[in-house]
């Protein structure tokens, strides 16, 4: 797929972004694909953070008039939050987004060499999408990005929704979620070169920007790690890229047409469309998944075993001791499962409270720590035996070494006597 740079304000501007992933280069040229090695252009030479904020509000790099240009665009986009929202929500959220992208991409294990790959998407995966937007896009609802949102413009350009998960529409629901997965996996199993076992985790879309839309630089929150991004329709007066930063610090646009597809580890590559839409609409779908199983040695240059000192808690695409590491165990505190993905509830609580010894059993086959596992109001497993009376799962649960002092978010103490355990449980609640 063919590069493109211009120094005129409605011109895809590529850039260099070296401070993301260390690459020690000051300056470099943007270049595309492998599959675009006979179409390299003359180097462009830029310094990091040309287009938009990456990890800082203050961009630099650019040549005077070019980021005089661009970091009043920037400026006027943040402005846009602030009268819309407020300074604190706003700041807040961009904040984050500028951690994130300074977090993640040091800290991530990837399975591709250059992070993203466009092709076509299958024909089942466009058939479905083509056939429930081309039904439904007049029942479109616009999208809510929550209080203060930094992600998109929406507070000028309004994105919408024709939701594959809404069974309220014609043909959505549960069933077309689960066949758009597994129309789409295959190819990025294919991809990421059979590594790993991969599992949905998010399906997203289909959304529909609208004329001036602009899209953040970001990346996205574990655990969507394996990713693609289906065009499904547009109406465009010029392309509008996706801009990338490689596993080089290169800034690479990447246009699409409806049917294209762009596979991309979204932990870690950098992605967004920091120039406006020109044109009447563009929907997009965003599918996500989750390396789990499989993935036994690292890939590329890096010798860091997955999984290697975490006990299993961590996911295996996070390099132990990185700032990831620490700042998603403060954010996940039950650990990472093999088991179940993010935002699946575990049953183990569910089972210890009905007294299915055998199912808990089994779970703690598959993965002991669920045994320990806290809901979001601090129950474990054993307080919902103790409180059930099931005292064969309460011994059970005590014999894998859950905590007789774990206490939950409201703190109250009662005292329970099991006659088939030699002790009295004093038990936190």
């Amino acid at each position: 797929m063919p590069s493109s740079s211009s120094s005129s304000s409605s011109s895809f501007v590529v850039l260099l972004l070296t401070s993301i992933l260390a690459v020690a280069a000051a300056a470099s040229h943007v270049r595309g694909t492998d599959a675009a090695a006979n179409h390299e252009q003359a180097p462009v030479v830029y310094g990091t953070q040309c287009s938009f904020g990456i990890t800082s509000p203050t961009l630099d790099g650019c040549v005077p008039t070019l980021l005089q240009e661009r970091q009043t665009f920037y400026n006027h986009y943040m402005k846009g939050c602030y009268d819309h929202y407020n300074y604190q929500m706003c700041q807040a959220e961009e904040v984050s987004r500028l951690e994130m992208n300074q977090r993640q991409p040091q800290s991530m294990i990837n399975m591709t060499a250059t992070g993203y790959h466009k092709l076509k998407a299958p024909p089942s995966l466009i058939a479905l999408l083509t056939n429930f937007y081309e039904e439904n896009k007049h029942n479109k609802e616009e999208e809510d990005w929550g209080d203060g949102s930094i992600y998109a413009n929406h507070w000028a350009a309004p994105t919408y929704m024709i939701s594959v998960e809404d069974d309220g529409l014609p043909g959505g629901g549960q069933t077309l979620k689960d066949a758009i997965w597994e129309a789409a996996v295959a190819g990025i199993e294919q991809w990421t070169g059979g590594v790993a076992k991969l599992r949905p985790v998010s399906l997203y879309g289909i959304r529909e920007y609208t004329e001036g839309s602009v899209l953040s630089p970001h990346v996205d929150r574990v655990p969507l790690v394996s990713s693609g991004i289906v065009n499904v329709a547009q109406d465009v007066d010029e392309p509008w890229p996706l801009e990338v930063y490689d596993r080089q610090g290169q800034a690479v646009n990447i246009t699409m047409e409806p049917g294209d597809m762009i596979l991309y580890e979204s932990h870690s590559l950098i992605h967004g469309r920091p120039f406006p839409l020109r044109g009447r609409s563009y929907a997009n779908i965003f599918i996500h998944f989750e390396p789990f199983a499989g993935w036994d040695t690292a890939r590329g240059d890096t010798t860091v075993a997955l999984g290697a000192a975490t006990s299993g808690d961590l996911p295996p695409y996070i390099i132990p001791g990185s700032p990831e590491d620490l700042y998603y165990r403060e954010e996940n505190p039950n650990g990472w499962s093999k088991a179940f993905a993010d935002g699946d509830e575990p049953p183990v609580s569910m089972y210890a409270s009905e007294g299915n010894l055998s199912k808990l059993q089994e779970l703690a086959k598959v993965d002991p720590r669920l045994m320990h596992y806290a809901d979001e109001n601090g129950w474990t497993p054993l307080h919902e035996a103790v409180r059930s009376g099931h005292v064969d799962v309460v011994q059970f649960l005590i014999d894998a070494g859950a905590g007789i002092n774990d206490h939950t978010a409201v703190r109250g103490i009662f005292v329970v006597v099991v006659s088939m355990i030699p002790h009295v449980l004093l038990l936190c609640f």
